[in-house]
């Protein structure tokens, strides 16, 4: 079924103000870290639970690989969030955030009898709020709301298939 449905103009709004409080989340997050020269994701990569663990605590054990780490995700924070608030490159925007919050689930799963140093805000069952940004980049991904409102409109038009 290859029918094109057009959005009501609430839910283009919703969508769009979904993408960009995502948007907002991971700008703010990145910037955080990059005004904060103290910042390290040392702890975090220490703290990994589960199957992956041994990778994550690999990474931060290599200096040289702790910083590639940290300098990655300080900007690939800024530039997700930059993409989605702004509506540019939205697909390549949303496909990065879903990756880098892949990576956060798999350092930290919220299964049961994983106990982390930083407390949680609420008792997890595998689905975290980690997750649900993630579910909710994929709705993203599938709604062009960039060319609906935002810079990617303008770049390639309204109905141009953009990454």
């Amino acid at each position: 079924m290859n029918e094109h449905i057009p959005l009501s103009g609430r839910q283009a709004t919703w969508l769009v103000l979904l993408r960009v409080a995502i948007g907002w989340h991971f700008l703010y997050e990145g910037l955080v870290k990059v005004f904060n020269p103290s910042w390290s994701p040392l702890g975090y990569l220490m703290d990994s639970k589960g199957l992956f663990a041994p990778l994550f605590t690999a990474m931060a054990s290599h200096p040289t690989v702790l910083g590639a780490v940290d300098f990655l995700n300080q900007w690939g924070l800024v530039l997700i969030g930059l993409g989605l608030i702004l509506g540019v490159f939205t697909r390549l925007a949303t496909a990065a955030g879903m990756l880098l919050l892949v990576f956060y689930y798999l350092s930290h799963p919220p299964f049961p009898g994983l106990n982390y140093a930083l407390p949680s805000e609420g008792s997890y069952f595998f689905i975290d709020k980690v997750f649900i940004e993630f579910l909710a980049l994929g709705v993203l991904m599938v709604f062009p709301t960039g060319r609906i409102i935002g810079l990617d409109r303008l770049i390639f038009g309204k109905n141009h298939k953009t990454l």
